[in-house]
């Protein structure tokens, strides 16, 4: 009997030891949350560090939480993190580098993952089961199921393709490279139309009149920045506005109330679309800023900006009052902070 039991204790011992040798992944952290609304910064990290994440900005609170994908899911969220969009109650990462779009649920855990894209920059719901997924190097945009997460076929857009806005089953889809907008009919799959606006156009808005913008950064030393509106009822630029020599704006956004423009020019400008030339203000001064991304709160106005600093640091984000331009808050996120998501 003695030596049974010492084979017993023996082999619970033995067995103890190599569980505790077994790498064991570590537990998904449990994160206290006010329930107002969260701000989620995308970092988009630095080129093929694979140091993308997500931070977290709990407004109840002021909380903010770095590296919020992973604590949610234990895995890194890949290399450059691009955008994010939410369709049917799901949210959509877009993650450049790594090619692929992670589809998480509303506490940003992963349900599901895309795959079979080149180089991916942003996602456009075109109906309940289907998406356009824009590319730098496809020559072409994705259409993905969206009920399955498969990748279905392409539309061919020559050129880096970029933001996508939606109006009456038409997608209109900037491109860097080329002089135009390309126009996308929903209904077939299939560009139908095209509007010279100019070169190095990547981000666009639609208005409260539903009139097109589209904010054209230009190439230094080739062409300037131009700021245009579309009319899609006849796909006519019905107004261009040049902003000089040496001027590149980028990052072009909107209010909540859809009647003022924001964009980084430098230091971030603001232009009320009813009176766009007389209008075009620096709103809140560089300063020593590398102002990278931003953002307009759709419900608080309150304009998100962040500081990329030397691309080697973590980035700082601000808070910036819509009313007076004052600063209200200010803190770090990850590194190369290029974007918001507004809960």
């Amino acid at each position: 009997m003695k030596i049974k039991i010492a084979i017993t204790l023996f082999t619970f011992a033995f067995l103890s030891a190599c569980v505790k040798d077994k790498p064991q992944p570590a537990p998904v952290v449990d994160i206290n949350l006010s329930p107002a609304r969260k701000i989620y910064i995308v970092n988009e990290g630095n080129f093929q560090n694979g140091n993308a994440s997500l931070s977290l900005f709990d407004t109840g609170t002021n909380l903010v939480v770095e590296d919020y994908f992973f604590k949610q899911n234990n895995t890194a969220l890949g290399d450059i993190a691009q955008s994010i969009s939410k369709i049917n109650n799901e949210l959509y990462i877009v993650v450049n580098n790594s090619n692929k779009i992670i589809v998480c649920n509303d506490s940003f855990k992963v349900l599901r993952t895309i795959t079979g894209l080149t180089s991916p920059r942003y996602i456009q719901q075109v109906s309940a089961q289907k998406a356009y997924v824009s590319d730098l190097y496809a020559n072409a945009i994705s259409i993905i199921d969206l009920n399955t997460g498969v990748k279905t076929g392409s539309i061919a857009c020559p050129g880096k393709t970029e933001q996508m806005v939606m109006l009456n089953n038409k997608v209109y889809v900037t491109n860097t490279e080329k002089n135009y907008l390309y126009v996308i009919n929903t209904l077939n799959d299939a560009i139908i139309d095209s509007v010279v606006v100019g070169l190095n156009a990547s981000s666009i808005v639609i208005d409260k009149n539903n009139k097109i913008w589209v904010l054209i950064s230009g190439k230094p030393g080739s062409t300037d920045g131009m700021l245009s509106r579309i009319d899609p009822s006849n796909l006519s630029a019905v107004l261009g506005l040049g902003f000089g020599p040496g001027i590149h704006p980028h990052h072009l956004c909107i209010n909540g109330s859809k009647d003022t423009l924001f964009f980084i020019n430098e230091g971030i400008s603001y232009a009320p679309i009813a009176d766009v030339y007389k209008k075009v203000d620096e709103f809140v001064p560089k300063g020593n800023k590398n102002f990278y991304g931003l953002g307009i709160h759709p419900i608080t106005h309150d304009i998100y900006a962040s500081d990329a600093l030397d691309y080697i640091q973590k980035s700082n984000i601000y808070i910036y009052s819509s009313a007076t331009g004052a600063e209200k808050r200010n803190f770090k996120a990850g590194f190369i902070s290029n974007g918001f998501y507004f809960e």
